[in-house]
């Protein structure tokens, strides 16, 4: 026969395991605190040496310009003719699979594995013979980076400039989520076809040092669960199953007191 200590008993069973959940999901400090080895006003010098590389199927825009607009405008490429009020449209250049872009009056130009740098030298060079001084811009249209997993904003995105480290690509991402696992941030970077993967601690000042602390273009970072995310996923499915017959076990009870 039941009786109201039966109940009584019953309902610190379904709290114990609603607190155990609780607990368990929580993140330490240790897995979400970035540079956690950085000490007070220490000086960290950066020497990562990284310089961006044009690779295979990049687009680029390149303007080519000196004192002599006339002179320049051949190397130049532009779609439409300017009339009717449209302005011309200025075409890029696309790496092909053998690293190369098509010029105009020079012809083909190898600059795949070649810096922004190294690529205005060599033009510079190949168009003395035709132009005085000439000014050559050159940006990549395609520059965009994929941040995954357990970030707040996880998508694609667009990068103005020639370089981006992974705490930015993280900051276009709302950063990572309570969740994500800081010190095992995994890289994954195209080389002509051939994916490298690489992994970055971000809870360590040595992040820095990392070869893919800066991201190259197409690069994707892909933010992992941490422990706890993991544990809470996997009790949250054990605890719905008790807190349910717990509920089932307190209704019971209740209606069998309430008929007696």
């Amino acid at each position: 026969m039941f009786n109201k200590s039966n109940t009584i008993g019953l309902f610190p069973i379904s709290m114990i395991v609603l607190v155990f959940v609780l607990i368990s999901s929580c993140a330490s400090k240790k897995e979400v605190v970035y540079f956690q080895d950085a000490g007070n006003f220490e000086t960290l010098v950066n020497d990562n040496a990284f310089v961006p590389k044009f690779k295979v199927d990049d687009v680029l825009s390149i303007y080519v310009s000196t004192l002599d607009a006339e002179a320049s405008a051949p190397f130049n490429l532009f779609r439409g003719n300017g009339q009717n009020g449209l302005l011309p449209e200025q075409v890029d250049y696309l790496i092909d699979k053998d690293g190369e872009i098509d010029f105009p009056v020079i012809g083909k130009v190898k600059i795949a594995g070649l810096s922004p740098e190294e690529v205005r030298v060599l033009l510079r060079e190949k168009l003395t013979d035709y132009l005085k001084e000439p000014i050559i811009n050159i940006r990549l249209r395609n520059f965009t980076v994929t941040v995954l997993g357990e970030v707040n904003r996880p998508g694609t995105y667009q990068v103005n400039g020639e370089q981006i480290t992974v705490l930015e690509a993280l900051g276009l991402a709302g950063d990572m989520s309570i969740k994500g696992m800081r010190e095992n941030v995994l890289v994954i970077r195209d080389f002509d076809g051939t994916k490298v993967y690489n992994r970055i601690d971000l809870t360590s000042k040595r992040a820095m040092k990392s070869p893919v602390y800066y991201l190259t273009q197409n690069d994707v970072v892909y933010v992992e669960p941490n422990q706890s995310a993991i544990t809470a996923s996997s009790l949250d499915n054990r605890a719905t199953i008790a807190l349910s017959i717990a509920s089932i076990i307190i209704t019971s009870t209740v209606i069998v007191l309430t008929r007696n």
